[in-house]
């Protein structure tokens, strides 16, 4: 427990598009955050709000024949509604449009202008003669002066993925009607970034959270601190406050952080507390995507110590979300809808937020498919922590008729004591994934102890002993509730009330693991968790597979019954293309699971004259054993790449899930080309 107060916050979801499975990936690991510290007496208020401004708002608007406040008011609903049942609890949910954030942002451009961090500069700025008028941000495509690739104009998203300043594109064309742009000279209001490089170099070491922001953070001010355009020519948004700055409203990414402020202002408000004791007295953490990393480490640290106010105290940075091993994309058909694909479906919101907490390491790749979603689903919580709990009641009514009225053995109050330290020092260093193990190791220990002690053998022997044996695992299986409850609220509340609870789960303390089980009755004992079966797995995987098709046709310029008359959705290629790829039959001499990976296998090939490495994901499929002395077709003349910092020299065919590998019919040698 810590007396100090705090503030969380996680980054706010933008306002023209439906919650999918990324967003997930930073505001569940914030939830379980909240939910276990303030389980051990932390002082913490937990903020969010969307985020309502910028150009894709409008653009959408614009599309829709609507206002950019009704876009807002719409996706603000749906995440609110989403979030809710996905069991996230923000004690406010703001709007980045409502009034207390264009107050407090017009205060804080104030208090920057009088201290002379802003200035007024006039610049070259791309303008439609087509659609007369100026083109911010989404308005304007073009090409990074940075890398060369196409990029829109606010960030080179297709290239190195920087920060691009208004003017900065090369080419510029509309993005709209595809008019090439002009350059007007325009007035714009630019924040000293560059005046706060020595402040941020020696901040920066000392920022809590994840090691991944802090270090890109840190390279990014080493490398280059450009001062930073905080305007833009726009009808939507938070006008840019002085009497020359008509037109001009404020960059998104100044108001959209200052949000965090303004939302909790309106919480203190309702709640008759202080928003100061948060934001200047206690800790400030911040729970955001690794792609908005520089804007939190950077941007938003020098604008909050320029006006005087407190920086962040940590900054906790997710990895990406793949989508079965590919980049994550709404376009490409790469996406899991929370809402469409998953709480409609009627799955459990508790099986996503343990998924997304235990898959992995917070700041690694997280890769999602559904046949790994159900693996982890029944083998981890339905065979593992579900039977442990459910054995122990079951046998406390079939086989004593009741709770024994023994005390549980002090050896099990120490494994308890010993998980909650460890759980407890990994919630508070970030490392989500380590504290969701903890708790299963608990569940697991209790499995292997009522295994070993079999309390229904032993009631026949020894009904004592059988006693003390249940006694102690109601006492496990009362700690693992209480873990629990900050990963999966729902299921938890379910198991406290089969232990003979009334009340709610959240209104204990985690430490109260350690206090002896009291219940003298039990209340209706039924299975937990409920198995993903197969079929059901399949049909997940066939909307995937569907929407991915569907988006594919889509870029091809297909249309329904062209896709249905032609199924394959590659590019037409010619004799001269196949002969390129220089397949190969290979020998496996040897195979074995690549180290703290569950999928991958590295091989080791004879291709005839020479042995290659090839890293392959079959190993979900295929045991080493069995791969060992196969025949297999392999493309030889393929780049290098690295899994997991293991080299790959080539690639093995296979079709199908569970896959099926591509093998030669007849005994042909290694080496032999395949034509």
């Amino acid at each position: 427990m810590t007396n100090k107060p705090t503030v969380v916050t996680c980054g706010l979801p933008y306002t023209n598009g439906l919650c999918h499975l990324g967003h997930l990936r930073t505001y569940i690991p914030g939830d379980f955050y909240v939910r276990y510290l303030r389980r051990l007496g932390d002082d913490i208020v937990f903020i969010c709000g969307s985020d309502n401004h910028g150009t894709p708002i409008v653009v959408t608007a614009e599309a829709e024949h609507t206002t950019p406040r009704a876009v807002s008011e719409y996706y603000h609903a749906h995440f609110d509604e989403v979030f809710k049942e996905m069991g996230i609890r923000f004690d406010r949910f703001g709007m980045t449009d409502d009034p207390a954030n264009h107050r407090r942002t017009a205060s804080i451009i104030k208090t920057l202008i009088e201290k002379g961090y802003i200035y007024e500069k006039t610049i070259q700025q791309s303008y439609c003669p087509n659609c007369k008028r100026f083109l911010p941000d989404r308005y304007v495509e073009g090409t990074c002066p940075y890398c060369g690739k196409h990029a829109r104009g606010d960030e080179c998203d297709q290239g190195c993925g920087r920060h691009l300043e208004p003017g900065e594109i090369l080419d510029p064309v509309c993005a709209t009607c595809g008019t090439k742009a002009e350059l007007r000279e325009q007035k714009h209001y630019y924040f000293k970034l560059s005046e706060f490089r020595d402040y941020l170099l020696a901040y920066l070491p000392t920022l809590g959270g994840t090691i991944n922001a802090r270090n890109y953070a840190i390279g990014w001010v080493e490398n280059e601190l450009k001062d930073w355009c905080i305007t833009r020519m726009m009808d939507w948004g938070v006008a840019f406050p002085g009497k020359d700055a008509e037109g001009l409203v404020t960059y998104v990414w100044v108001d959209a952080p200052i949000g965090y402020i303004a939302f909790t202002e309106e919480w203190a408000k309702a709640a008759g507390s202080s928003w100061q004791k948060y934001w200047c007295d206690g800790d400030r953490v911040h729970f955001i995507g690794s792609d908005i990393i520089y804007h939190h480490c950077v941007f938003w640290p020098a604008m909050l110590h320029g006006a005087g106010y407190q920086p962040p105290s940590a900054v906790v940075a997710s990895g990406m979300v793949t989508i079965d091993g590919q980049k994550f994309s709404k376009s490409r058909g790469y996406v899991v809808w929370t809402k469409e694909d998953y709480l409609d479906k009627g799955l459990p919101a508790d099986y996503l937020r343990y998924y997304l907490l235990a898959y992995t390491s917070h700041t690694r790749e997280l890769d999602f498919s559904w046949k790994e979603f159900q693996a982890r689903i029944n083998n981890e919580l339905v065979n593992t922590f579900g039977n442990f709990a459910n054995r122990s009641m079951t046998l406390v009514w079939t086989k004593l008729g009741g709770v024994p009225e023994v005390a549980a053995e002090q050896e099990i109050f120490d494994e308890i004591a010993k998980t909650l330290h460890s759980v407890e020092a990994s919630v508070r260093s970030f490392e989500f994934k380590a504290a969701v193990d903890g708790i299963l190791l608990l569940a697991g220990y209790g499995n292997s102890y009522i295994s070993n002690a079999a309390p229904w053998k032993l009631i026949k022997e020894d009904p004592a002993k059988a006693a003390q044996v249940l006694k102690n695992c109601l006492q496990i299986v009362k700690a693992c509730a209480l873990l629990l409850q900050p990963a999966m609220p729902e299921s938890a509340q379910k198991l406290w009330g089969m232990l003979g609870y009334t009340d709610k789960i959240e209104d204990h303390s985690i430490q109260d693991a350690l206090v002896p089980f009291e219940n003298t009755t039990l209340g209706e004992v039924k299975p937990l968790f409920a198995r993903i079966e197969d079929k059901q797995r399949e049909e997940l995987e066939a909307t995937l597979a569907k929407r991915a098709i569907e988006a594919q046709n889509k870029a091809a310029g297909k249309t329904t019954m062209e896709a249905e008359i032609d199924p394959f959705l590659e590019d037409i290629v010619t004799i001269d293309d196949v002969t390129k790829l220089d397949l190969r039959v290979g020998l496996v001499v040897k195979a074995e699971k690549v180290p703290k990976t569950e999928k991958l296998l590295r091989l080791q090939v004879d291709v005839g004259k020479e042995v290659r490495q090839i890293i392959s994901s079959i190993a979900l499929d295929y045991t080493p054993e069995e791969m060992v002395g196969k025949k297999i077709v392999v493309i030889v003349n393929l780049k290098p790449a690295k899994f997991r910092g293991e080299e790959s020299n080539g690639m093995l065919f296979a079709a199908g899930e569970p896959a099926s590998l591509l093998i030669p019919l007849r005994d042909v040698a290694p080496g032999t080309r395949v034509h």
